[in-house]
């Protein structure tokens, strides 16, 4: 018998690492061996989770029923208080029934693809992306489908764009807004205008939401969800690690038809069953409670990304467009490609962010991992004198502009 020429399947070993956890992992080793490294990698509020959250934590850890099992679809009143936030915020008419409670937003992101795609099946993926979706989406037997959306339109998809990407093997359109990783917002309009055009191809459209109430400069966030023709075909990704700084206690969902929700639910029974029931309280907590940490942190994030974008367009060879949205700053590098730096001359982004994490101490990660190369995603969720000393390091060793 031939020996296997791996120990590891084709499915799974054809998986990337995800490339912005690696990054944070890489600077986070090199603090630990001792060295001053700024991180801009990882996309994490750099905020404690509000009191009013925690204490609802230690209350249901004090809570015997809430040492068992609960249902793997998440607790009642969890997914109850979800639906209303999405009826809400989304402009989407759901029940209970509708939502299903994950372990984070990523294994929504899996769920869903899992649930929708059938081997073969196109998924339209506007680039730059977060790094996970492709990822989700071959392993469900999918094929990502990339349509790149430049600086020169704001890093925004148009119908013309994804009209001309369509085929008859498309089953589903990938919609973020705000976006990770530029922190582009797309208007009411455009928003309305791309969800008709997926409800006249007969496209399911999943709509990750999770930045929804991180926006800047008085823009609005609108739910492709509420264009009413998608009703019927449409998920909705969530969660609360942004919006409450809860990255580490791992509460998302997704929202969906009720046939959908269901499978998913299935899937999720024998994948995981429920979510922890203590960060479902604090979960719940966060859905029904005030917003008034988000406007504290909106605050500080404005303040940061301003002069993120300001010191990034100081130095030679980057360009920086104002994100509307999130807390990324997606900067175009192609400029500073191509010319010695530090005694080495990177040709890709890539190249350029080992450069800066090996001579500067500065993490950033390189656009290859959102698409098309030539770019750097540097989150501002960090401190202000850390974004400040980071900048500075990057000016230093690249040069002014």
């Amino acid at each position: 018998m031939t020996a296997p020429t791996s120990r590891v399947s084709r499915r799974i070993g054809s998986i990337a690492e995800s490339a912005t956890l690696a990054v944070d992992a890489k600077a986070k080793a090199m603090k630990a061996a001792g060295e001053d490294v700024v991180g801009f990698g990882a996309g994490e509020p750099d905020f404690p989770t509000p009191d009013y959250i925690v204490e609802a934590a230690v209350d249901a850890a004090r809570t015997p029923r809430f040492h068992r099992y609960s249902p793997a679809a998440g607790l009642p009143e969890l997914r109850e208080a979800v639906a209303e936030k999405t009826t809400r915020d989304s402009g989407l008419s759901v029940e209970a029934q509708n939502v299903l409670i994950t372990n984070g937003g990523k294994q929504a992101v899996y769920n869903t693809f899992a649930t929708l795609l059938d081997p073969g099946d196109e998924v339209l993926v506007p680039a730059p992306y977060w790094t996970t979706y492709p990822e989700a989406i071959k392993l469900a037997d999918g094929v990502p489908v990339e349509v790149f959306a430049g600086p020169e339109q704001g890093y925004q998809v148009t119908v013309e764009q994804l009209e001309a990407a369509v085929t008859a093997r498309t089953k589903v359109l990938v919609f973020v807004s705000p976006s990770n990783p530029t922190g582009a917002v797309q208007s009411p309009q455009a928003t309305a205008e791309i969800g008709r055009w997926a409800a006249e191809k007969g496209l399911w459209v999943v709509t990750d939401e999770i930045y929804e109430h991180l926006t800047y400069d008085d823009v609005d966030f609108a739910s492709i969800a509420s264009v009413d023709e998608l009703a019927d075909q449409v998920v909705i990704l969530n969660g609360v690690a942004k919006t409450y700084a809860m990255t580490g206690w791992r509460v998302g969902w997704m929202v969906g038809p009720a046939d959908v929700i269901k499978a998913a639910s299935n899937l999720q029974s024998h994948a995981t069953s429920n979510v922890a029931n203590v960060s479902q309280m604090a979960a719940l907590a966060a859905v029904t409670g005030p917003l008034d940490s988000v406007e504290e942190m909106k605050a500080a994030f404005d303040r940061r990304r301003r002069t993120m974008v300001d010191g990034l367009n100081a130095i030679a060879g980057f360009s920086c467009p104002t994100p509307q949205g999130a807390f990324y700053v997606y900067v175009d590098v192609r400029g500073a490609l191509g010319r010695e730096i530090g005694g080495t001359t990177p040709q890709t982004s890539a190249e350029l962010a080992e450069v800066i994490l090996e001579q500067a101490k500065v993490a950033v990660v390189p656009g290859e991992a959102f698409g098309p190369g030539g770019f750097l995603r540097l989150s501002y969720a960090l401190g202000d004198e850390d974004l400040v000393r980071g900048l500075e390091r990057i000016r230093e060793l690249l040069g002014a502009a």
